[in-house]
């Protein structure tokens, strides 16, 4: 539930005379062509076939990353980076392309050096680099786009359904999936949204997304927004199936009711007289706009946009991520009591904004029995509270590191689970509060959902850099964070995708209590004794009982 992952500080200010010269913000998109396939197993499997591309900045170690885009040597990537370009200082860039075949184990596919005021003033800000760093090897280009960023700070929650799509594979339906691609001032097109990909029908419902309507069109509400649709193929020759065009200005005519587009195939359009479409698509959308108040952006839970949707067919993301891992986390709490806690709401009857309330109602008693009791008070809570913002974790945090402060002897150790779709509102206060709390026997889970590019909790998860607050550095790591929708299950098995998350997401949850114990010299306590059966009563004798 915040912007792009790659958000960061700027790289630099140049203050002649005492005075600062704004930065502006720019959006820099990569893509690749003829990529080194490095993948010897491609051909029997080529799903193995993935790129991820990292980019560097002076005196940065790492800026940011993009997603993971499996099977092709020619990846378009939708995540951006976001700098701060100063025309008057060279920045230096320099991107990294890898294959990614475990979280240990990697293959460089090479890499390319520029300067983002070279990308700027190419034409049409647009720079194409040949990619080196193997030796004998061509390892095919990339290609580095710039637009300048509007202050446009709108966003739009949107979700598409589809209707009679074309069949494209021999022994099924179609698997279809959507790319949003936002027109340039050159004719071209960037990449700005892909969707998920929706199995083996010509009817699909895609989740709802949120996106900034920046990304969308720049905040030209007349730009052209170009919607494909293509049939997903583990090989890689995904199937194109139509699309059409529409602008941000159009869709926001809607005013949440349904509008239909046909989906067109120009091949076949001019191939087949009486070729009408190949389906059409609808759409519903919900406009929230980034201020500090603000209803959150996980929408209104009796909407299907909202990421807190009470589907009577299926669990929403958070109650999927909640049942995911409190069902594994409570075989290890003896009373099976859990306090749940609610942030960014207003609160009945007078409408009060809390970042720490009771999910069930109950102040003075937040337990809940067991997962499925949390679970229930979650689903109560959202029909007598409103969702509204700005989003604080810092006092959720602090709550519980009150509780793992009054038991440091090491017979108590607190899991904090913290499920989010991304805005923080407190960072500074958030980071100070884990360094605080890193010397507890505690650990924070925080689990992202949604669509939104976490860069905020990356950045508070201690795996690359340990977090630090005002020059003081964290003790040890003690948060652990995974984007759910790395987990979801293709074919739609949502118990599969739980299984994946609550894998990932405890693995490090038994280094970071041990680490904790061992530092405080804390040994495990004496076993019990063994244990000794009652003497045996042969049957038809009376069992002596006191009375």
């Amino acid at each position: 539930m915040n912007n792009s992952f790659m958000n960061m500080a700027s790289i630099g200010d140049f203050d002649p005379l005492n005075q600062s010269i704004p930065a502006t913000k720019v959006e820099i998109t990569v893509s690749c062509r003829n990529l080194l396939d490095r993948d010897t197993f491609s051909k029997s499997d080529p799903s193995k076939t993935r790129h991820l591309c990292f980019c560097f900045l002076t005196h940065v170690e790492q800026f940011g990353r993009t997603e993971v885009i499996d099977n092709t040597l020619n990846p378009d990537f939708v995540r951006k980076f976001i700098l701060d370009y100063f025309f008057e200082e060279r920045q230096n860039l320099r991107f990294d392309l890898i294959l990614p075949l475990s979280m240990s184990n990697q293959d460089f596919l090479g890499q390319a050096y520029c300067t983002l005021g070279e990308v700027v003033g190419s034409l049409g800000s647009r720079s194409e680099k040949a990619l080196g760093g193997i030796q004998g090897k061509k390892c095919g280009t990339i290609i580095v786009k710039a637009e300048e960023l509007s202050n446009c700070r709108e966003s739009v929650m949107m979700q598409f359904c589809g209707n009679k799509l074309d069949k494209k594979d021999f022994f099924g339906r179609s698997d279809p999936y959507l790319i949003f691609y936002r027109s340039n001032e050159d004719s071209t097109f960037t990449i700005c949204h892909k969707t998920e990909v929706v199995k083996n029908t010509l009817n699909p419902v895609w989740q709802a997304f949120k996106i900034p309507v920046r990304a969308l069109c720049n905040g030209d509400y007349d730009r052209t927004i170009k919607v494909e649709v293509y049939d997903w193929d583990r090989d890689g020759g995904h199937d194109f199936i139509g699309e059409f065009s529409t602008s941000y200005r159009e869709l926001s005519r809607g005013q949440s009711q349904f509008n239909v587009y046909e989906v067109i195939n120009p091949k076949k359009k001019e191939r087949k007289k009486k070729y009408l479409n190949s389906g059409t698509l609808k759409w519903v959308f919900h406009m929230f706009c980034n201020t500090q108040a603000y209803l959150s952006q996980t929408g209104n839970p009796a909407q299907p946009t909202s990421l807190h949707y009470m589907s009577p067919y299926q669990l929403n993301a958070y109650a999927m991520a909640l049942k995911a891992v409190g069902e594994i986390i409570q075989d290890y709490d003896s009373d099976k009591m859990f306090p749940a806690l609610g942030f960014g709401a207003k609160l009945p009857p007078d409408g009060r904004i809390s970042h720490e309330f009771a999910l069930n109602g109950n102040p003075q008693n937040p337990y809940c029995t067991g997962i499925d009791g949390v679970m229930e008070a979650y689903y109560q809570s959202l029909k007598s509270v409103q969702l509204y913002g700005p989003t604080n974790f810092s006092p959720i945090i602090n709550h519980v590191a009150r509780y793992a402060s009054s038991v440091k002897d090491g017979s108590q150790y607190f899991v904090l689970l913290i499920i989010t779709d991304g805005v923080i509102s407190d960072m500074a206060q958030t980071k100070e509060s884990i360094v605080n709390a890193a010397c507890l026997p505690m650990s924070i889970i925080i689990v992202g959902v949604g669509p939104a590019e976490f860069d905020a909790m990356e950045e508070l998860d201690g795996d690359e850099i340990r977090i630090s607050s005002r020059g003081r550095y964290a003790e040890r790591d003690i948060v652990q964070f995974v984007p759910f929708r790395d987990y979801v299950d293709r074919t739609g098995n949502h118990i599969l995708s739980m299984a994946r998350l609550a894998k990932d997401v405890l693995a490090e949850i038994p280094d970071q209590f041990l680490s904790y114990m061992r530092t405080r010299g804390i040994k495990p306590a004496p076993a019990p004794p063994p244990y000794t059966p009652p003497p045996y009563t042969p049957p038809g004798l009376p069992i002596q009982t006191d009375i």
